[in-house]
C-alpha cells in the first residue's frame, strides 16, 4: 500500500518520502523539511498515534492520519494527538489527494502557524503587529500576521486550529453548526465526520481557555463575544 500510494501521488506531482515503520519515519522527519505527513495508525515499532505525538512536540506541520477503522478509538486518539484530519482504509487515491490538497491549502493560508512553535513564539516582546487585530478580552488575533496571543503571550496553533479560530472570530455570538465548520474549514463537500470538529475545538479550548467556545447542544458551537 505504501508503494502504491507513493506511485499514485507522484503522478499528481507530489514528492514523496516513505518509511516502513514509525521510528524510521521519525528520523526522516527530523532530518528533512516536509510540508505534510501521512501517518498510518498501524505502524510497526512506533505506531502512527505515538509518532503524531512526537512530531507535535516540535512541529505544527499538517498531519493526515490513515485508519483501518472508521469508528474506532484509533481515530479519536489520532485526532486528540494532534492530527488535522483522517481517512479510512481502503481509501481511493482521489479521496486521499483531496484531503492532502485541503490540508496544504490551510498550511498556505496560515504560514506563520505552520512554521512551528519556535517561529510562532519569536519576536521578543510578544506584542501583536500593527496590522488588523481582533480582540476578545485577553485574546488577540493578528489577522495580518496570522498570530494569536493570550494575555500578550503567543499561542502556537496548527493551520487547522488557526483557520477554525478565524471562522469563529468572524462570527462572534453566532451558533455555527458542525457541518458548516466541516465545509468552511476542512473543505468537505459532503457531511463528514463531526469528530474532527469536536476534537479540534477541544484542542483550541486547551490552548485559549475553555470558556471561549460554547457548546450549543444539538446544534454546534458559539464563540463568546
Amino acid at each position: 500500500m505504501r508503494r502504491s500510494f507513493t506511485v499514485a501521488l507522484d503522478r499528481y506531482g507530489y514528492r514523496m518520502t516513505a518509511a516502513a515503520d514509525g521510528l524510521a519515519g521519525l528520523e526522516l522527519f527530523r532530518d528533512g523539511a516536509f510540508d505534510l505527513l501521512v501517518l498510518d495508525v498501524m505502524l510497526p515499532g512506533l505506531d502512527g498515534i505515538g509518532l503524531c505525538r512526537r512530531v507535535r512536540e516540535t512541529s505544527l506541520v499538517p498531519i493526515l492520519m490513515m485508519s483501518a477503522r472508521g469508528d474506532g478509538l484509533d481515530v479519536v486518539a489520532g485526532l486528540e494527538a494532534g492530527a488535522d484530519d483522517y481517512v479510512v482504509k481502503p481509501v481511493d487515491t482521489y479521496v486521499l489527494v483531496a484531503r492532502i490538497r485541503s490540508l496544504l491549502r490551510r498550511a498556505t493560508y496560515a504560514p506563520v502557524a505552520a512554521a512551528g512553535p519556535e517561529h510562532a513564539t519569536a519576536g521578543g516582546s510578544g506584542a501583536p503587529s500593527d496590522g488588523e487585530r481582533l480582540v476578545f478580552g485577553d485574546l488577540t488575533i493578528d489577522t495580518d500576521g496570522l498570530e494569536v496571543f493570550v494575555a500578550g503571550n503567543p499561542v502556537a496553533l496548527t493551520p487547522t486550529e488557526l483557520k477554525l479560530l478565524l471562522e469563529f472570530a468572524a462570527h462572534p455570538g453566532v451558533v455555527l453548526e458542525r457541518h458548516t465548520l466541516l465545509r468552511n474549514v476542512w473543505e468537505y463537500g459532503w457531511d463528514g465526520d463531526s469528530r474532527v470538529v469536536d476534537l479540534c475545538v477541544q484542542r483550541l479550548r486547551r490552548k485559549l481557555g475553555r470558556d471561549r467556545i460554547e457548546t450549543v447542544r444539538g446544534f454546534g458551537y458559539k464563540f463568546r463575544r
